[in-house]
């Protein structure tokens, strides 16, 4: 598992979600033939949360990216016809609605979902191309896709910090870093 998406699933629960890590959509072959590529190998989501409450199923694709240039824009505003590139599940529309039909089936059979939930989807993302930010956040806002940007990632590790003590790294280390920088900046003389 990677410690990047451990850290979104841990944020997306704190969101009151239950959370599904490297979940494998098992297409049919008449599935794969319509996408077309009949000899696919599963996709996998890399989260998927759902909310009871609300009916409300999440799928968020990750990516840290920490030391490259980022996410980029031009990688995103791609549309194809059979699914190509990084970000399939975000370039070919065919592609996303039969992975997302499948999941949804087989998430509803297995009982850990409602009958039609409400879907979001959407990138997390640990760096974005500087130039690409607000790019990017006006693609996914005209899409109806969810964005989590570094900045939004980085509030929402310092919230773990005001939830009581529990035994997770992302919860200490937050407590860590958010005290600790409190503690430099009252140190510092005022000029």
């Amino acid at each position: 598992m990677d410690y990047f998406e451990n850290i979104i699933k841990r944020l997306i629960e704190q969101d009151g979600y239950w959370v599904r890590q490297s979940l494998r959509v098992n297409l049919k072959k008449s599935e794969k033939v319509s996408i077309g590529k009949p000899s696919i190998p599963r996709p996998e989501i890399d989260i998927v949360g759902y909310k009871a409450r609300t009916n409300e199923i999440l799928i968020v694709e990750v990516k840290s990216f920490l030391d490259s240039p980022g996410v980029k824009f031009d990688e995103l505003n791609q549309e194809y016809d059979i699914p190509n590139g990084r970000f399939k599940l975000f370039t070919c529309d065919n592609y996303r609605n039969i992975v997302f039909k499948r999941l949804l089936l087989d998430l509803y059979e297995k009982g850990l979902i409602a009958d039609s939930p409400i879907i979001r989807f959407g990138l997390a993302a640990g760096k974005i191309y500087s130039k690409d930010e607000h790019r990017l956040t006006s693609l996914f806002k005209e899409k109806n896709w969810v964005l989590y940007k570094p900045s939004d990632i980085a509030q929402a590790i310092e919230k773990l910090e005001r939830i009581p003590y529990e035994n997770d790294p992302y919860v200490i280390a937050a407590k860590i870093i958010v005290r600790n920088r409190c503690k430099e900046l009252i140190k510092k003389p005022k000029i």
